[in-house]
């Protein structure tokens, strides 16, 4: 949920292989050219490398030139460092706690 009570994202879950990938639908909500766009598909994969877990995310679409694909494309590093900061420290990086200006 968007703070303005709008629905930001929908979708469902695809594929679960449990401990070891997740497979979702997803398809943005409060940007019209983007809601046009359909759903992606949006892959979690976790595989164990000694005594680290190594994530892998995998956002595509089948449609060339995605404006979806493109937007999520800068904001994954972002979310994938604040998840990083929760796991190790118990906080998430600041510029992730709060829903951009302006959306």
């Amino acid at each position: 949920m968007i703070p303005d009570g709008r629905v930001g994202d929908s979708g469902e879950v695809l594929e679960i292989e449990p401990e070891r990938r997740l497979v979702l639908s997803w398809r943005n909500e409060f940007k019209p050219e983007l809601r046009e766009e359909g759903c992606s598909r949006l892959t979690y994969e976790l595989e164990q490398q000694g005594e680290s877990v190594k994530l892998t995310v995998i956002h595509e679409m089948d449609k060339p030139d995605s404006k979806l694909i493109e937007g999520v494309s800068s904001g994954w590093p972002h979310i994938l460092a604040s998840l990083k900061s929760l796991l190790e420290t118990g906080e998430s990086l600041e510029e992730t706690r709060r829903w951009p200006e302006g959306i």
